[in-house]
């Protein structure tokens, strides 16, 4: 279990940011370092930020004191959203977004997603080897072509009508149009619509934007890199899975207040001093005699580097953690490690967080938040880490989805009724509503600061949506675990296929027991035999109804009370 015990926490980010040589397949063409981790403090961009959040460095939470309010006293109404519209404006549709892990696509069918309002159809080109994302209609009559299937040449066919389009997006063929009559499936205009699209790190993502314009931008513009994540000596185990809040006029981004929130996360697990005593029995935890009350937290030493368009960078004391728009917030974790001596260098042309500490056990706390629509979002969660890789192999993948969808099961109603609330006091107001005022609340701050700067203050979902949020639903529909995670989850469906097969074969081994007892006459079998066959029938009885409920409670749903946790 120790691997889901490293995934719950945020709050001891490591220090040790890599600092070693890449290896090979690393040094091809990747993204760079943002510039949010550039630290030029005469940078025309962050000329005011020091003012504006010095307080976050200057305020002791030990004191009682806000660390954040000064943050929000905007001298008049509107002032943020002033700011925003006179400075830059950070554009949704102008960043790769991450689709899906690719361990959880299927070849064999497209796949139906929705990312900031927009409809696409994922699916695999085996004339190209390549994951390709288009549009999610049919030029014909709009079908959506996730509904589709692959045929038999590899092209994408919508259903409805049989038309075939190619890996370009071409119309390859249209069944109703006569053999001999002019070529109408050439037409642009029976061209379906494509997305740029590459993967990296295990994930698929896509550029929001089907301009011819964009067709080679991966070339240019890449997503942001994580070497741990393609790192062969760290475990890669993700989970994805669709969250029933996250966006409307408040920010597709909800998730990341949570997940930021280092001193919520930091006593919600329960497996947290479990983890301290193993470190420290094997010495690799420095004299840290932390212990997390679970219900009321702790005080944490948190401030804010730098923020600017292109994010922002908060420091703890074990770590940096970096948020980098739209949707990527991750941060470091070293069992052992000491308080952080990070620096910032440049090696060749991509700088990178360095230490002068030498790495040894290193994890990672990776969160894609990803806007969906108003109302939900899209999670896709990652952990990987260089020690307890064995755990990986020997454990399935979807036992430890097990307690990580129990943690998000932990804050989903309480994050769905708060973002109506939000709503309801105005993204911009927030502030007067919500006290804030120890130092665990800067990276809500900071967030919450960087959305109404930078960000609009919501998501642009460019008038596709009225902007209310929909209806709260059944709690059996809000913690529905089943289409919301088995379903796109290559491992839990799996697991889900494999137990209830269990389960039904238990079930057919009980009854033909007893109809083995029940036929079979007192003199030819032996009382021992006798009270065997009874023994295993009710056994694979109980058996099967406990498989029931786990499956259940596993795969499809779950309720979370707090009452009794």
């Amino acid at each position: 279990m120790e691997a889901l015990n490293v995934s719950c926490f945020p709050s001891f980010h490591s220090s040790l940011i890599s600092a070693r040589n890449p290896r090979n397949k690393f040094e091809n063409p990747i993204c760079h370092i943002p510039p949010i981790l550039q630290k030029n403090w005469s940078s025309p961009r962050t000329r005011g930020w020091r003012a504006d959040f010095k307080i976050f460095s200057s305020v002791s939470s030990a004191l009682g004191v806000s660390s954040t309010e000064e943050i929000l006293d905007f001298s008049a109404p509107g002032q943020e959203v002033e700011t925003e519209r006179q400075g830059e404006k950070f554009d949704w549709y102008a960043h790769w977004y991450p689709l899906m892990p690719i361990c959880d696509l299927d070849k064999r069918r497209p796949h139906g997603k929705k990312v900031i309002g927009i409809d696409v159809v994922i699916w695999w080109d085996r004339n190209e080897n390549a994951w390709k994302v288009f549009d999610d209609t049919c030029p014909h009559r709009l079908a959506p072509l996730s509904e589709g299937r692959i045929d038999q040449w590899g092209r994408l066919q919508c259903v409805y009508h049989g038309w075939c389009f190619s890996g370009s997006g071409d119309c390859s063929f249209i069944p109703q149009a006569p053999r001999d009559g002019p070529p109408i499936h050439t037409s642009k205009k029976a061209c379906a619509a494509t997305y740029p699209s590459c993967v990296q790190n295990g994930i698929l993502w896509f550029w929001p934007n089907s301009d011819p314009q964009f067709k080679d931008i991966s070339s240019e513009k890449k997503p942001h890199y994580i070497p741990e994540l393609d790192d062969p000596s760290f475990t890669n185990t993700m989970i994805a899975r669709d969250i029933p809040y996250g966006s409307c006029s408040i920010c597709a981004l909800w998730y990341h207040e949570n997940c930021e929130d280092a001193c919520k996360i930091s006593y919600c697990t329960e497996f947290f001093n479990y983890l301290l005593e193993f470190d420290m029995a094997n010495n690799e935890v420095l004299s840290c005699t932390l212990k997390a009350d679970r219900e009321g937290g702790r005080p944490l030493e948190i401030s804010i580097e730098k923020l600017d368009i292109n994010g922002f960078i908060s420091n703890q004391l074990f770590g940096d953690n970096f948020f980098v728009p739209p949707c990527l917030f991750y941060g470091y974790f070293s069992p052992g490690g000491s308080p952080k001596t990070t620096s910032t260098s440049s090696t060749g042309n991509k700088d990178e967080p360095v230490s002068s500490v030498k790495p040894q056990r290193k994890a990672l706390l990776i969160f894609y938040c990803i806007p969906v629509s108003p109302g939900n979002s899209r999670l896709i969660f990652a952990s990987p880490r260089n020690f307890g890789v064995w755990i990986d192999k020997v454990i399935p993948r979807w036992i430890f989805h097990i307690g990580q969808n129990l943690i998000l099961d932990s804050d989903l109603y309480l994050l769905h009724l708060e973002e109506r609330k939000i709503r309801d006091v105005g993204s911009t107001n927030w502030h007067k509503s919500c006290y804030v005022p120890t130092k665990s609340d800067i990276l809500v701050v900071s967030f919450r600061r960087w959305l109404n700067k930078y960000g609009g203050t919501q998501v642009d979902w460019r008038g596709k949506y009225t902007g209310l949020l929909p209806p709260t639903p059944a709690r059996e529909q809000l913690f529905d675990r089943y289409w919301s995670h088995t379903v796109i989850c290559s491992s839990c469906s799996l697991a889900h296929k494999s137990l209830n097969a269990l389960k039904i074969a238990l079930q057919i081994i009980s009854f033909t027991t007893i109809a083995i007892f029940a036929t079979t006459k007192q003199n030819m079998a032996s009382v021992v035999a006798r009270n065997t066959m009874v023994s295993v029938a009710v056994l694979c009885f109980l058996g099967s109804k406990w498989l029931s409920h786990f499956i259940y409670r596993t795969f499809r749903y779950h309720d979370y009370d707090h009452a009794f946790r």
